[in-house]
């Protein structure tokens, strides 16, 4: 092989390589904002167990009153 093929070679592995890196970077940081609290009232995961747990809240307190 040539010195050219050499660098060709070395040069698609480190794009593949940075590529693979890149994409598990923004899975990760995607994933995290989903976890994260946005200070909105629940566009993410930890909204959405919020309002459940307050809606259940709700619920108990409903059921309870009743008796």
């Amino acid at each position: 092989m040539s010195v050219n093929d050499w660098a060709a070679l070395i040069i698609s592995l480190l794009t593949i390589v940075g590529a693979l890196i890149a994409t598990v970077r923004w899975l990760v940081k995607h994933y995290l904002s989903e976890l994260k609290d946005d200070g909105n009232g629940g566009h993410n995961l930890e909204g959405r167990v919020r309002r459940i747990e307050q809606k259940l809240d709700t619920l108990y307190d409903i059921l309870i009153s009743k008796q």
